[in-house]
């Protein structure tokens, strides 16, 4: 398996930050004496040949030449889909079958996004002065780096959403196969969510019990776990009762599912000026 990050030629590596097997920082000594220094969440962001920045051409609200462009703004509609749908109001606008298929539509741009995120992640530069060379890449097996897991984990959680949003089209709550159709791939959708927040803010803090820095890839890294966590409660809270057929609390899960999207909904903002900014 191919180092990563990979060395720029003639440099040594001065000193470096990992969890477990995982590096997330690395600072690489030249013998004249100059350093350069590696993160894990910038370098993916700034030399992915689908998100390199473009002097000139770098704008805030508007640069689709950029897949970290595209990313913010799926999760941008994503997290609006699941912000408004749990909402009594929206609710008794547009009724039941129109807020489920709200639901399921958030599930498909948060899907897409995560797709695109999978192939940010795995079309990366293998190091801060090597060009990734050769087709675009769609699959890749690189469990040594934490983004790779975060990003892959990330994409199977939306893959269960869509399939717990899809099967809630057509099943009551009430109904006897509610909680294997449509409660299981929501629980396994949240706990993936959540693992993936998590190993992403590890990403960015350098330890898995450490607080995420104050710089804007630590508020996007923590507000995003926050979101995760707020995703689990409301799966939790959304299970059925086999002895009664009633939800747990379905207030809970209704105002933690508003609350985790307005999470994901700011973080997913926050990814505007993370993509625009110059490369590190």
């Amino acid at each position: 398996m191919a180092e990563y990050p990979r060395a720029p030629e003639g440099w040594t590596v001065a000193s470096r930050r990992s969890s477990g097997p995982f590096a997330t920082e690395v600072v690489f000594a030249h013998p004249d004496g100059r350093t350069l220094r590696w993160s894990s969440r910038r370098h993916r962001k700034h030399t992915s040949r689908l998100s390199r920045t473009r002097p000139g051409r770098e704008r805030l609200l508007w640069s689709p030449h950029r897949a970290s462009w595209w990313i913010a703004v799926l999760f941008i509609v994503g997290s609006a889909c699941f912000l408004l749908g749990p909402l009594p109001f929206f609710l008794e606008a547009v009724g039941a079958q129109a807020d489920a298929r709200v639901f399921f539509v958030g599930s498909v741009f948060f899907t897409s996004a995560a797709t695109l995120q999978w192939l940010e992640t795995i079309n990366a530069d293998p190091g801060p002065a090597a060009t990734a060379r050769g087709p675009l890449r769609l699959v890749a097996w690189e469990p040594r780096r934490i983004d790779w897991w975060s990003s892959g984990v990330q994409l199977a959680g939306t893959v269960f959403f869509n399939a717990t949003t899809w099967r809630a089209l057509s099943t009551a709550v009430d109904a006897p196969s509610y909680d294997q159709v449509v409660w299981r791939p929501d629980a396994y959708g949240s706990i993936c969510f959540l693992v993936s927040g998590y190993l992403a803010h590890v990403e960015v803090s350098g330890g898995w019990l450490r607080r995420a820095p104050r710089s804007l890839e630590g508020a996007l890294v923590a507000v995003n776990l926050f979101g995760c966590v707020a995703f689990a409660v409301s799966a939790v809270a959304a299970y059925v009762l086999p002895s009664t057929g009633d939800v747990l609390a379905v207030n809970v899960a209704n105002i933690s599912t508003s609350v985790g999207a307005l999470a994901f909904l700011v973080g997913a903002v926050l990814l505007l000026p993370e993509g625009s900014s110059s490369q590190p």
